[in-house]
């Protein structure tokens, strides 16, 4: 047994959880167009109910502005106007607030996934899939590196849209209990959303929580959301009303994780890989 699995097996097998629930809601939010402003003050009276009674929410991709491949004007730096706004709202509420937004870097613009916790802590994880399709990848710098952290006693992995349709790169290496994507996924896809998504949670054995806008963007592409929570078994614990506003929570239990992972233990059968 190589290194990771005998680790996994380690993590697995010892049924001691330091957190046993962790609450997780999405918000499904029309975006308006390029509006920072707009879009922060809408979220922030979507989050005031959520105050003391979540561990983490997640926002759609590039939820401050909707998604466009022209960053010049809206680029920011990382800890510019959406990071502290960010950060007063995860104080303010007791939990952690993810999702994505440009981030400037010199000459280099970003699709940057961001949480930020009650503590000020903040992970960030650049887009690695850039949506050639659209020119995302002659505007944008991709990322490099795949993250894990823990929050709350739960091992998270974030992903941003296009990069659900790239398995090897969100691969499980024995490493989380929780993947999280943040998306601007069009209606046009849908299927290919709701499929990916329970594929990720089946051969990666994780929770997955996918996080979608809805309404028209500005340039004409329409949005219905899909937002959900699935386990680990693909199995959709929660799903979004399709095309409207709304919060959707669950409770993803640790100890059932565990418990599943110990008695369909597929991980061991897990081929080596490695990504240059």
């Amino acid at each position: 047994m190589n290194f990771n699995l005998y680790f996994f097996y380690l993590a697995f097998s010892n049924h001691t959880i330091i957190s046993s629930l962790m609450k997780i809601s999405l918000i499904q939010s029309d975006l308006a167009w390029l509006d920072k402003a707009t879009n922060l003050g809408r979220f922030s009276e979507l989050l005031s109910p959520l105050k003391g009674n979540t561990d983490i929410v997640v926002l759609p991709e590039m939820f401050n502005t909707g998604f466009s491949v022209n960053p010049g004007q809206i680029g920011e730096e990382h800890d510019g106007q959406t990071f502290i706004w960010m950060s007063e709202e995860a104080e303010a509420g007791g939990f952690g607030i993810c999702g994505s937004y440009i981030v400037r870097e010199g000459r280099n613009f970003y699709n940057r996934w961001l949480m930020v916790t009650p503590e000020k802590v903040s992970y960030s994880y650049d887009k690695r899939h850039l949506f050639s399709i659209s020119g995302e990848d002659l505007r944008f710098t991709r990322g490099e590196k795949r993250i894990v952290f823990t929050f709350r006693g739960v091992r998270i992995s974030p992903y941003i849209c296009y990069d659900l349709r790239f398995p090897v790169w969100m691969r499980n290496r024995n490493d989380y209990d929780l993947m999280i994507v943040s998306a601007n996924w069009p209606e046009s896809r849908r299927s290919v959303w709701n499929t990916l998504l329970q594929a990720r949670a089946i051969e990666n054995q994780c929770y997955v929580a996918g996080s979608n806008r809805i309404g028209t963007d500005g340039e004409g592409i329409k949005y219905c959301g899909d937002s959900v929570i699935i386990n680990p078994k693909g199995e959709k614990i929660t799903l979004a009303e399709e095309n409207t506003e709304c919060t959707i929570t669950a409770d993803l239990s640790m100890a059932e994780l565990t418990e599943f992972r110990s008695k369909f233990p597929a991980w061991k059968d897990a081929d080596e890989f490695s990504i240059i």
